[in-house]
């Protein structure tokens, strides 16, 4: 295979696609222009060999040149994290023990400590219910720095929510507030974490 569009073709058959049309079909690509590409009458430019590597799990360097060991590139195992519970962005709740909700993707910038929630209610809006939140670093008890940001919330009656944090005139408790609902008032919590991110699931 000393030409790119025979690795090309190679690649495809390796992907499980009997013919061009096929793979074309499945990727959207322009059947025309594929099979072009596969039969060697139109040159294949750096920019479309990325897209096909990409779609067939191999290096562009492989398609274009025949470099790395049989183009080969496995794709990065999802990095997961537990989802420890459903909680409430109202008043009730519904919390789990840790693992046994199963896994959920990780963010970006997951730590060893990070996991997710399901958010369920609409006091941050309908738009946000069923969203996951991720959070990790628990304070207990709260610390200043989570006074007004979105927090996931453990109260000392057992409930858990996802509120923004102000603090009460009476000493030791707080004020939750979030977007869509009346606010709770002068409650005690139990520990806080600020909201890393949150994603629709």
């Amino acid at each position: 295979m000393s030409e790119p569009f025979e690795r090309l073709q190679e690649t495809r058959r390796r992907a499980g696609f009997e013919d061009a049309t096929e793979a074309a079909n499945a990727f959207g690509w322009n059947p025309s222009t594929y099979l072009s590409h596969e039969n060697g009458t139109r040159g294949i430019r750096p920019k479309v060999a990325e897209r096909y590597a990409k779609a067939f799990h191999v290096r562009a360097e492989w398609i274009l040149y025949g470099r790395g060991q049989n183009g080969t590139q496995r794709p990065e195992p999802r990095k997961t994290i537990p989802l420890i519970g459903y909680v409430s962005a109202g008043a009730e709740t519904h919390f789990t023990a840790p693992g046994e909700l199963g896994h959920v993707e990780a963010p970006t910038d997951a730590t060893e400590s990070t996991v997710a929630v399901e958010m369920r209610g609409e006091s941050w809006g309908t738009f946000f219910d069923r969203w996951l939140v991720y959070y990790d670093e628990v304070r207990r008890p709260v610390t200043a720095d989570l006074i007004g940001k979105p927090c996931v919330v453990g109260l000392e009656d057992g409930r858990v929510l996802v509120k923004r944090l102000q603090r009460s005139r009476t000493k030791g408790l707080f004020h939750l507030f979030s977007p869509a609902a009346d606010p709770i008032m002068d409650v005690a919590v139990d520990w806080a974490a600020k909201v890393k991110s949150m994603v629709p699931r």
